[in-house]
């Protein structure tokens, strides 16, 4: 029986060539009259509300429940502008045909993403990607991932009409905070040095499995049984 797939978006599935971070920058300025500085952040894994708790604290500013969910909703609608100007949005080598085979084998995939979810349906949408995932763990349920990889178990059991045990799944991403969440959900993790990590790196921070590419074969045999 084939593994449910969780697949983070940014850096694994996708590159949006700046977009999310130009449309989080106009958000805040749209919301607080001023933009904020994002020195010294790291994206790379974040979730949407974490991001901007963090920016908000970094610039001295209070992070209320209020501004960072007026802040998140002004990014959502600044969103796809964002991604239909940028010059960088591609999708990672080897996406396409591996979401085609899973298909085809009726493999159950999801997401398990730090973006909010009309966030992860703008930039998937972009590249003709959202209807291929019918469930998933967001930003928008939790600011900490591994409340994100519980939430996306949660709905692939609603969706399967079964039970999903932790070691059914495998969280797919490429990010060392990816690795951390599924870790401390209890589910096994396949990293892709699709990012800015590198494999030896991924494997060191704890990755079950851990490869250069969607593209190494090795990971159909891992999705696919």
């Amino acid at each position: 029986m084939s593994v449910v797939a969780l697949f983070d978006i940014d850096g694994t599935l996708l590159e949006s060539g700046g977009a999310g971070a130009r449309a989080l920058a106009r958000a805040f300025e749209a919301v607080l009259g001023t933009p904020l500085p994002f020195d010294g952040v790291r994206f790379d894994g974040a979730t949407d509300p974490w991001l901007v708790r963090e920016i908000l604290g970094r610039a001295g500013r209070a992070p209320d429940a209020g501004t960072i969910s007026a802040v998140l909703a002004r990014y959502v609608e600044l969103l796809p502008a964002a991604l239909s100007a940028s010059t960088g949005y591609r999708l990672l080598p080897g996406v396409v045909p591996l979401l085609d085979d899973l298909a085809a084998a009726g493999a159950p995939v999801g997401l398990c993403t730090g973006n909010v979810a009309p966030g992860a349906q703008a930039k998937l949408a972009h590249g003709g990607l959202w209807g291929r995932f019918p469930f998933g763990g967001f930003g928008s349920d939790a600011e900490g991932r591994d409340q994100i990889v519980r939430a996306a178990l949660r709905r692939a059991a609603e969706a399967l009409g079964r039970p999903v045990a932790p070691d059914e799944a495998l969280v797919v991403g490429d990010t060392p905070r990816d690795v951390a969440a599924a870790r401390a959900a209890g589910v096994p993790s396949l990293a892709v040095a699709s990012g800015r990590h590198g494999v030896e790196e991924l494997r060191e921070a704890g990755a079950t499995y851990a490869v250069p590419s969607l593209q190494a074969p090795e990971v159909r045999r891992l999705l696919l049984g």
